[in-house]
Protein backbone atom coordinates (compact mmCIF):
# COMPACT_ATOMS: atom_id res chain seq x y z
CA UNK A 1 0.00 0.00 0.00
CA UNK A 2 1.00 3.61 -0.48
CA UNK A 3 2.64 4.51 2.83
CA UNK A 4 1.45 8.11 2.48
CA UNK A 5 -2.02 6.80 3.32
CA UNK A 6 -0.80 6.37 6.89
CA UNK A 7 -0.42 10.17 7.15
CA UNK A 8 -4.13 10.80 6.63
CA UNK A 9 -6.24 11.83 9.61
CA UNK A 10 -9.72 10.42 10.17
CA UNK A 11 -12.23 12.60 8.34
CA UNK A 12 -14.05 15.13 10.60
CA UNK A 13 -17.32 13.23 10.44
CA UNK A 14 -15.61 10.02 11.55
CA UNK A 15 -14.39 11.92 14.61
CA UNK A 16 -17.88 13.30 15.15
CA UNK A 17 -19.42 9.84 15.01
CA UNK A 18 -16.91 8.63 17.59
CA UNK A 19 -17.73 11.61 19.81
CA UNK A 20 -21.45 10.76 19.68
CA UNK A 21 -20.95 7.03 20.12
CA UNK A 22 -23.10 5.64 22.94
CA UNK A 23 -25.18 8.80 23.38
CA UNK A 24 -28.97 8.48 23.25
CA UNK A 25 -30.68 11.81 22.56
CA UNK A 26 -34.29 12.46 23.62
CA UNK A 27 -36.68 10.40 21.50
CA UNK A 28 -39.32 13.14 21.34
CA UNK A 29 -36.92 15.52 19.56
CA UNK A 30 -36.27 14.98 15.86
CA UNK A 31 -32.64 15.06 14.78
CA UNK A 32 -31.40 18.27 13.18
CA UNK A 33 -28.07 18.10 11.35
CA UNK A 34 -26.12 21.37 11.31
CA UNK A 35 -22.83 19.54 10.94
CA UNK A 36 -22.48 18.84 7.23
CA UNK A 37 -22.49 21.42 4.45
CA UNK A 38 -24.99 19.59 2.27
CA UNK A 39 -27.62 21.97 0.85
CA UNK A 40 -31.20 20.89 1.57
CA UNK A 41 -33.04 23.46 -0.55
CA UNK A 42 -34.88 21.89 -3.50
CA UNK A 43 -32.94 21.35 -6.69
CA UNK A 44 -34.10 23.62 -9.55
CA UNK A 45 -36.97 21.85 -11.38
CA UNK A 46 -35.72 22.95 -14.80
CA UNK A 47 -32.36 21.26 -14.17
CA UNK A 48 -34.10 17.99 -13.31
CA UNK A 49 -36.17 18.28 -16.48
CA UNK A 50 -33.09 18.66 -18.65
CA UNK A 51 -31.45 15.71 -16.90
CA UNK A 52 -34.47 13.47 -17.43
CA UNK A 53 -34.85 14.52 -21.07
CA UNK A 54 -31.24 13.62 -21.93
CA UNK A 55 -30.94 10.16 -20.37
CA UNK A 56 -30.62 8.52 -23.78
CA UNK A 57 -27.16 10.08 -24.01
CA UNK A 58 -25.94 7.69 -21.34
CA UNK A 59 -25.18 5.28 -24.19
CA UNK A 60 -22.13 7.34 -25.23
CA UNK A 61 -18.76 7.71 -23.51
CA UNK A 62 -18.25 11.33 -22.40
CA UNK A 63 -15.10 13.26 -23.19
CA UNK A 64 -12.90 14.22 -20.24
CA UNK A 65 -12.73 17.73 -21.66
CA UNK A 66 -16.51 18.02 -21.71
CA UNK A 67 -18.76 19.15 -24.54
CA UNK A 68 -18.05 22.57 -26.10
CA UNK A 69 -21.49 23.86 -25.08
CA UNK A 70 -20.76 23.33 -21.40
CA UNK A 71 -17.35 24.96 -21.57
CA UNK A 72 -18.95 27.92 -23.37
CA UNK A 73 -21.69 28.22 -20.72
CA UNK A 74 -19.05 28.21 -17.99
CA UNK A 75 -16.92 30.78 -19.81
CA UNK A 76 -19.93 33.05 -20.27
CA UNK A 77 -20.90 32.71 -16.60
CA UNK A 78 -17.38 33.58 -15.45
CA UNK A 79 -17.37 36.69 -17.64
CA UNK A 80 -20.78 37.81 -16.34
CA UNK A 81 -20.12 37.04 -12.71
CA UNK A 82 -16.57 38.32 -12.34
CA UNK A 83 -16.60 41.07 -15.00
CA UNK A 84 -14.02 39.32 -17.17
CA UNK A 85 -13.46 40.32 -20.77
CA UNK A 86 -12.33 36.92 -21.99
CA UNK A 87 -12.16 33.30 -20.88
CA UNK A 88 -11.17 30.89 -23.66
CA UNK A 89 -13.68 28.04 -23.44
CA UNK A 90 -11.33 25.81 -25.41
CA UNK A 91 -8.20 26.17 -23.29
CA UNK A 92 -9.06 27.92 -20.00
CA UNK A 93 -12.07 25.88 -18.79
CA UNK A 94 -12.27 22.24 -17.73
CA UNK A 95 -15.47 20.60 -16.36
CA UNK A 96 -14.96 18.38 -13.30
CA UNK A 97 -17.07 16.00 -11.26
CA UNK A 98 -17.44 18.38 -8.34
CA UNK A 99 -14.72 20.48 -6.75
CA UNK A 100 -13.87 17.88 -4.12
CA UNK A 101 -12.33 15.42 -6.56
CA UNK A 102 -10.77 18.22 -8.61
CA UNK A 103 -9.11 19.90 -5.62
CA UNK A 104 -7.63 16.56 -4.65
CA UNK A 105 -6.53 15.57 -8.13
CA UNK A 106 -5.01 18.98 -8.84
CA UNK A 107 -2.20 18.51 -6.32
CA UNK A 108 -1.39 15.11 -7.79
CA UNK A 109 -0.90 16.76 -11.18
CA UNK A 110 1.03 19.92 -10.27
CA UNK A 111 3.28 19.00 -7.32
CA UNK A 112 6.86 18.19 -8.29
CA UNK A 113 7.90 15.45 -5.89
CA UNK A 114 11.59 15.75 -6.77
CA UNK A 115 11.99 19.29 -5.49
CA UNK A 116 11.25 19.24 -1.73
CA UNK A 117 7.62 20.33 -2.31
CA UNK A 118 5.69 22.50 0.13
CA UNK A 119 1.95 23.16 -0.03
CA UNK A 120 0.36 25.99 1.97
CA UNK A 121 -3.17 25.80 3.34
CA UNK A 122 -5.43 27.92 5.53
CA UNK A 123 -6.11 26.58 9.01
CA UNK A 124 -8.97 25.67 9.64
CA UNK A 125 -9.46 24.24 6.19
CA UNK A 126 -11.40 21.97 3.85
CA UNK A 127 -9.86 18.60 4.67
CA UNK A 128 -9.30 17.65 1.04
CA UNK A 129 -6.35 20.07 0.85
CA UNK A 130 -4.46 18.07 3.44
CA UNK A 131 -5.05 14.67 1.85
CA UNK A 132 -4.22 16.04 -1.58
CA UNK A 133 -0.90 17.48 -0.43
CA UNK A 134 0.19 14.45 1.56
CA UNK A 135 -0.65 11.96 -1.17
CA UNK A 136 1.18 14.13 -3.69
CA UNK A 137 4.31 13.64 -1.59
CA UNK A 138 4.41 17.21 -0.31
CA UNK A 139 4.92 18.74 3.09
CA UNK A 140 1.92 20.75 4.25
CA UNK A 141 2.25 24.02 6.17
CA UNK A 142 -0.78 25.62 7.78
CA UNK A 143 -1.53 29.33 7.97
CA UNK A 144 -3.68 30.03 11.02
CA UNK A 145 -6.93 31.94 10.54
CA UNK A 146 -7.95 33.48 13.85
CA UNK A 147 -10.18 36.26 15.10
CA UNK A 148 -7.07 38.44 15.35
CA UNK A 149 -6.44 38.01 11.60
CA UNK A 150 -10.13 38.44 10.67
CA UNK A 151 -10.25 34.68 10.07
CA UNK A 152 -7.93 34.93 7.07
CA UNK A 153 -4.32 33.77 6.71
CA UNK A 154 -1.71 36.37 7.63
CA UNK A 155 0.26 36.13 4.40
CA UNK A 156 2.54 38.98 5.45
CA UNK A 157 3.87 36.79 8.26
CA UNK A 158 4.98 34.00 5.92
CA UNK A 159 8.76 33.82 5.66
CA UNK A 160 10.66 34.22 2.40
CA UNK A 161 12.09 30.73 2.87
CA UNK A 162 8.55 29.34 3.00
CA UNK A 163 7.52 31.19 -0.17
CA UNK A 164 10.64 29.92 -1.93
CA UNK A 165 9.71 26.31 -1.17
CA UNK A 166 6.02 26.75 -1.91
CA UNK A 167 4.75 24.98 -5.02
CA UNK A 168 1.02 25.26 -4.40
CA UNK A 169 -1.11 27.58 -2.31
CA UNK A 170 -4.64 26.45 -1.51
CA UNK A 171 -6.84 29.50 -1.06
CA UNK A 172 -10.45 29.23 0.11
CA UNK A 173 -12.53 32.35 -0.42
CA UNK A 174 -15.21 32.55 0.84
CA UNK A 175 -13.67 30.43 3.54
CA UNK A 176 -14.88 27.10 4.86
CA UNK A 177 -15.66 27.24 7.76
CA UNK A 178 -14.99 30.88 8.62
CA UNK A 179 -16.81 32.63 5.75
CA UNK A 180 -13.97 35.14 5.35
CA UNK A 181 -13.58 36.69 1.88
CA UNK A 182 -10.27 37.74 0.35
CA UNK A 183 -10.49 41.19 -1.24
CA UNK A 184 -8.97 42.23 -4.56
CA UNK A 185 -5.82 43.82 -3.03
CA UNK A 186 -5.12 40.61 -1.09
CA UNK A 187 -5.61 38.47 -4.18
CA UNK A 188 -3.37 40.72 -6.25
CA UNK A 189 -0.68 40.62 -3.57
CA UNK A 190 -0.79 36.82 -3.74
CA UNK A 191 -0.50 36.93 -7.52
CA UNK A 192 2.63 39.06 -7.14
CA UNK A 193 4.06 36.54 -4.68
CA UNK A 194 3.27 33.68 -7.08
CA UNK A 195 5.14 35.52 -9.83
CA UNK A 196 8.10 36.23 -7.59
CA UNK A 197 8.44 32.74 -6.12
CA UNK A 198 6.94 30.67 -8.96
CA UNK A 199 4.08 28.83 -7.27
CA UNK A 200 0.48 28.06 -8.30
CA UNK A 201 -2.60 29.46 -6.58
CA UNK A 202 -5.57 27.06 -6.39
CA UNK A 203 -8.54 29.17 -5.32
CA UNK A 204 -11.50 27.20 -3.97
CA UNK A 205 -14.47 29.52 -4.61
CA UNK A 206 -17.36 27.07 -4.30
CA UNK A 207 -19.18 29.30 -1.73
CA UNK A 208 -18.88 32.43 -3.86
CA UNK A 209 -22.59 32.56 -4.76
CA UNK A 210 -23.94 32.64 -1.19
CA UNK A 211 -23.53 36.14 0.24
CA UNK A 212 -25.61 38.68 2.18
CA UNK A 213 -25.49 41.77 -0.07
CA UNK A 214 -26.72 41.47 -3.66
CA UNK A 215 -24.72 44.58 -4.57
CA UNK A 216 -21.46 43.22 -3.14
CA UNK A 217 -20.65 39.70 -4.36
CA UNK A 218 -17.31 38.20 -3.27
CA UNK A 219 -14.52 38.85 -5.77
CA UNK A 220 -12.60 36.01 -7.36
CA UNK A 221 -9.00 35.26 -8.26
CA UNK A 222 -9.57 35.54 -12.02
CA UNK A 223 -11.23 38.90 -11.43
CA UNK A 224 -8.12 40.06 -9.60
CA UNK A 225 -6.02 38.87 -12.53
CA UNK A 226 -8.21 40.66 -15.07
CA UNK A 227 -7.94 43.94 -13.17
CA UNK A 228 -4.17 43.58 -13.55
CA UNK A 229 -4.58 43.01 -17.29
CA UNK A 230 -3.58 39.34 -16.94
CA UNK A 231 -6.11 37.60 -19.16
CA UNK A 232 -3.82 34.59 -19.41
CA UNK A 233 -4.47 34.08 -15.64
CA UNK A 234 -0.92 32.83 -15.30
CA UNK A 235 -0.28 30.66 -12.23
CA UNK A 236 -3.93 31.08 -11.18
CA UNK A 237 -6.65 28.43 -11.19
CA UNK A 238 -10.16 28.64 -9.68
CA UNK A 239 -12.59 25.90 -8.66
CA UNK A 240 -16.37 26.34 -8.78
CA UNK A 241 -19.31 24.03 -8.20
CA UNK A 242 -23.07 23.79 -8.66
CA UNK A 243 -23.46 22.04 -5.28
CA UNK A 244 -23.91 25.14 -3.13
CA UNK A 245 -24.84 27.65 -5.83
CA UNK A 246 -27.71 25.62 -7.27
CA UNK A 247 -28.50 23.06 -4.53
CA UNK A 248 -27.16 20.22 -6.69
CA UNK A 249 -24.63 18.36 -4.51
CA UNK A 250 -25.69 15.02 -5.99
CA UNK A 251 -25.09 16.17 -9.57
CA UNK A 252 -21.33 16.25 -8.90
CA UNK A 253 -20.72 19.07 -11.32
CA UNK A 254 -18.18 21.85 -11.22
CA UNK A 255 -15.30 23.28 -13.19
CA UNK A 256 -11.70 24.43 -13.05
CA UNK A 257 -10.67 27.58 -14.94
CA UNK A 258 -7.60 29.72 -15.38
CA UNK A 259 -4.05 29.27 -16.69
CA UNK A 260 -4.29 27.36 -20.00
CA UNK A 261 -0.85 25.76 -19.65
CA UNK A 262 -1.72 24.35 -16.22
CA UNK A 263 -5.12 23.14 -17.41
CA UNK A 264 -3.54 21.42 -20.41
CA UNK A 265 -1.40 19.29 -18.11
CA UNK A 266 -4.30 18.76 -15.71
CA UNK A 267 -6.45 17.53 -18.63
CA UNK A 268 -3.75 15.02 -19.53
CA UNK A 269 -3.73 13.79 -15.93
CA UNK A 270 -7.54 13.55 -15.88
CA UNK A 271 -7.62 11.62 -19.14
CA UNK A 272 -5.78 8.83 -17.35
CA UNK A 273 -7.65 9.43 -14.10
CA UNK A 274 -10.90 8.53 -15.88
CA UNK A 275 -13.35 11.01 -14.33
CA UNK A 276 -15.31 12.38 -17.29
CA UNK A 277 -18.69 13.93 -16.53
CA UNK A 278 -21.70 12.07 -18.03
CA UNK A 279 -23.31 13.96 -20.92
CA UNK A 280 -26.75 14.25 -19.23
CA UNK A 281 -24.99 15.85 -16.26
CA UNK A 282 -23.22 18.25 -18.60
CA UNK A 283 -26.49 19.28 -20.28
CA UNK A 284 -28.17 19.80 -16.91
CA UNK A 285 -25.16 21.85 -15.82
CA UNK A 286 -25.51 24.13 -18.83
CA UNK A 287 -29.07 24.92 -17.77
CA UNK A 288 -27.92 25.70 -14.21
CA UNK A 289 -24.99 27.95 -15.19
CA UNK A 290 -27.23 29.88 -17.59
CA UNK A 291 -29.82 30.77 -14.93
CA UNK A 292 -29.46 33.30 -12.11
CA UNK A 293 -32.98 33.80 -10.64
CA UNK A 294 -32.85 30.48 -8.78
CA UNK A 295 -29.47 31.48 -7.29
CA UNK A 296 -30.84 34.80 -6.02
CA UNK A 297 -33.79 32.98 -4.46
CA UNK A 298 -31.36 30.59 -2.82
CA UNK A 299 -29.40 33.46 -1.27
CA UNK A 300 -32.57 34.97 0.13
CA UNK A 301 -33.44 31.70 1.88
CA UNK A 302 -30.05 31.71 3.59
CA UNK A 303 -30.39 35.36 4.61
CA UNK A 304 -33.68 34.56 6.32
CA UNK A 305 -32.14 31.67 8.24
CA UNK A 306 -29.13 33.71 9.35
CA UNK A 307 -31.53 36.36 10.64
CA UNK A 308 -33.58 33.76 12.53
CA UNK A 309 -30.47 32.40 14.27
CA UNK A 310 -29.21 35.83 15.23
CA UNK A 311 -32.58 36.98 16.56
CA UNK A 312 -33.10 33.88 18.69
CA UNK A 313 -29.54 33.44 19.95
CA UNK A 314 -28.37 37.05 20.29
CA UNK A 315 -28.73 37.06 24.10
CA UNK A 316 -27.15 33.67 24.74
CA UNK A 317 -24.64 33.00 21.95
CA UNK A 318 -23.53 36.08 20.00
CA UNK A 319 -22.98 35.07 16.39
CA UNK A 320 -20.77 36.95 13.95
CA UNK A 321 -22.20 37.08 10.45
CA UNK A 322 -19.83 35.57 7.87
CA UNK A 323 -18.78 37.58 4.84
CA UNK A 324 -20.25 34.79 2.71
CA UNK A 325 -21.18 31.10 2.79
CA UNK A 326 -23.81 29.35 4.88
CA UNK A 327 -21.89 28.61 8.09
CA UNK A 328 -21.79 30.20 11.48
CA UNK A 329 -18.26 29.79 12.90
CA UNK A 330 -19.54 30.16 16.44
CA UNK A 331 -17.43 30.97 19.48
CA UNK A 332 -18.98 28.73 22.15
CA UNK A 333 -17.09 30.10 25.17
CA UNK A 334 -20.00 32.36 26.28
CA UNK A 335 -22.13 29.23 26.65
CA UNK A 336 -19.80 27.94 29.40
CA UNK A 337 -20.40 24.31 28.45
CA UNK A 338 -16.73 23.41 28.13
CA UNK A 339 -14.74 23.20 24.92
CA UNK A 340 -16.03 22.65 21.39
CA UNK A 341 -16.16 18.86 21.76
CA UNK A 342 -18.07 19.19 25.04
CA UNK A 343 -20.53 21.60 23.43
CA UNK A 344 -21.15 19.32 20.44
CA UNK A 345 -21.50 16.19 22.54
CA UNK A 346 -23.89 17.69 25.10
CA UNK A 347 -25.96 19.50 22.49
CA UNK A 348 -26.55 16.19 20.74
CA UNK A 349 -27.24 14.34 23.98
CA UNK A 350 -29.73 16.91 25.26
CA UNK A 351 -31.28 18.41 22.12
CA UNK A 352 -30.57 15.91 19.31
CA UNK A 353 -28.74 18.54 17.25
CA UNK A 354 -25.45 17.80 15.53
CA UNK A 355 -22.80 20.49 15.06
CA UNK A 356 -19.16 20.02 14.14
CA UNK A 357 -16.41 20.78 16.69
CA UNK A 358 -14.06 23.35 15.23
CA UNK A 359 -10.91 21.47 16.21
CA UNK A 360 -11.90 18.71 13.76
CA UNK A 361 -11.49 21.19 10.89
CA UNK A 362 -8.05 22.43 11.96
CA UNK A 363 -4.62 21.22 13.02
CA UNK A 364 -2.23 22.32 15.76
CA UNK A 365 0.08 24.89 14.23
CA UNK A 366 2.37 27.43 15.89
CA UNK A 367 1.23 26.18 19.28
CA UNK A 368 -2.54 26.52 18.74
CA UNK A 369 -5.49 24.83 17.11
CA UNK A 370 -7.50 27.77 15.66
CA UNK A 371 -10.66 25.68 15.63
CA UNK A 372 -10.74 25.08 19.38
CA UNK A 373 -13.70 26.58 21.24
CA UNK A 374 -15.64 27.06 18.02
CA UNK A 375 -18.25 24.96 16.27
CA UNK A 376 -19.40 25.02 12.67
CA UNK A 377 -23.14 25.34 12.19
CA UNK A 378 -24.38 24.76 8.64
CA UNK A 379 -27.69 26.52 8.02
CA UNK A 380 -28.68 24.10 5.30
CA UNK A 381 -31.93 22.71 6.73
CA UNK A 382 -35.36 24.16 5.85
CA UNK A 383 -36.29 27.41 7.57
CA UNK A 384 -38.63 25.97 10.22
CA UNK A 385 -36.10 23.29 11.09
CA UNK A 386 -33.45 25.98 11.51
CA UNK A 387 -35.81 27.96 13.74
CA UNK A 388 -36.40 24.86 15.86
CA UNK A 389 -32.64 24.28 16.05
CA UNK A 390 -31.97 27.85 17.20
CA UNK A 391 -34.64 27.58 19.91
CA UNK A 392 -33.22 24.28 21.16
CA UNK A 393 -29.66 25.67 21.20
CA UNK A 394 -30.88 28.64 23.24
CA UNK A 395 -32.59 26.31 25.70
CA UNK A 396 -29.46 24.16 25.90
CA UNK A 397 -27.24 27.16 26.72
CA UNK A 398 -29.70 28.73 29.18
CA UNK A 399 -30.00 25.40 31.01
CA UNK A 400 -26.22 25.14 31.23
CA UNK A 401 -25.88 28.70 32.54
CA UNK A 402 -28.58 28.12 35.19
CA UNK A 403 -26.79 25.03 36.43
CA UNK A 404 -23.50 26.82 37.02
Amino acid sequence: MNTDLDKLHPYPFEKLNALKNGLVPPEHLSHIALSIGEPKHPAPPFVKQVLMASLEKLSAYPLTKGIPELRKAISDWLCRRFKLTAVDAETQVLPVSGTREALFAFAQAVVNRTNDPLVLSPNPFYQIYEGAALLAGAELQFLNCTEETDFAPDFAAVSEETWQRCQLLYLCSPGNPTGAVADIPTLQALIALADRYDFIIASDECYSEIYPDEANPPPGLLQACAELGRNDYRRCVVFHSLSKRSNLPGLRSGFVAGDAAILSSFLRYRTYHGCAMPVPTQLASIAAWNDEPHVRENRELYREKFQIFQEILSDTLPLQMPDAGFYFWADIRPAKVGNDEDFARELFAQQNITVLPGRYLARNSDGINPGENRVRMALVAPQEECRDAALRIREFIQTALRQR
